[in-house]
């Protein structure tokens, strides 16, 4: 299965299935960190800096080599304590704990080095995120991926993707932010708003079950169980995503991988622990093992 972007749309929702997946593989991984790929998440308010460190170990899991971190700097060191495989740098806040612009030059060299970039775990104020984004877009090298997540996607409304950068993003809204960003509740029509916000943004975007890039092409996950409504589930698939773009993955593929690895991992856990009841972190383990038995 090679269909991207670029070619000619599909009348109806290509099924997300092992099979589609192994015929679609992802690029080697390469023999050391740096060749599998430098992921950077950039999120983190001081009383959710838990977002940034799923999401960061989500791209470990699907086999990123080098991970760094962004959060604000009141957190930075007990997270860095926390989590000994990355690199955490600290992040100027305000006195609620909110991540701000200033200093995020300071991150520069980081962000245009980065094979992928996750922005938005985490961040907790609708007005500072979208400073963030705007000061951290012009800042992505030529060749970065972007992963937009939460609070970060609603700043996408007054700060437009870089000519060139969009056909690198991948867009993860869940309902209620996508109808953020059209404007409109989605209604029954799904697959059409979705559709729209593809075209709107120029960028792959992965919402509820559907992944759909901007020429009209469209996924659709076969599998997935409630239990993944949970906190820090969505960091989680965020997290992956940015892996699997750091590993080389185009935006379309890293997003069907992503959602099929996240949806199978939440099967396992319903299976083993409980419809319900499963934690965020608990996907994590099981993300090598789908991996693996894909590749």
């Amino acid at each position: 299965m090679r269909s991207t972007e670029g070619e000619r749309p599909s009348a109806g929702p290509v099924e997300v299935s092992p099979r589609l997946l192994r015929d679609w593989p992802l690029p080697e991984a390469g023999s050391t960190k740096y060749l599998r790929g430098r992921v950077l998440v950039v999120g983190g308010a001081a009383g959710t800096p838990g977002a940034v460190q799923l999401a960061g170990l989500a791209a470990l899991r699907v086999g990123a080599g080098q991970l760094g971190l962004a959060v604000a700097a009141p957190v930075a060191v007990a997270l860095a304590v926390a989590t000994p495989e990355a690199g955490v740098y600290g992040l100027a806040a305000d006195a609620s704990g909110s991540v701000l612009v200033d200093g995020l030059d300071a991150l520069a060299d980081r962000l245009a080095e980065a094979d992928a970039v996750v922005v938005g775990p985490g961040l907790d104020s609708p007005e500072r995120t979208a400073e963030v984004v705007g000061r951290l877009l012009p800042l992505l090298g030529e060749r970065t991926s972007l992963v937009v997540d939460a609070f970060a996607l609603g700043a996408l409304r007054g700060v437009p993707l870089p000519e060139g950068l969009a056909s690198r993003t991948v867009l993860t809204p869940n309902d209620e932010e996508a109808e953020l960003l059209l404007g409109r509740p989605l209604g029954s029509d799904v697959r059409g708003g979705v559709e729209e916000l593809a075209s709107r943004f120029g960028a792959v975007v992965a919402c509820h079950d559907l992944v759909v890039a901007p020429g009209g092409n469209c996924w659709r996950l076969g599998v997935g169980h409630s239990g993944l409504a949970t906190s820090g589930s969505g960091d989680v698939l965020a997290g992956a995503l940015g892996g699997l773009l750091a590993r080389g993955a185009e935006p379309a593929q890293a997003a069907c991988w992503a959602k099929y690895l996240h949806a199978a991992a939440g099967e396992r856990l319903a299976a083993r622990i409980g419809r319900l009841g499963f934690l965020a972190r608990e996907i994590l383990d099981e993300l090598p093992s789908v991996l693996s038995e894909l590749a």
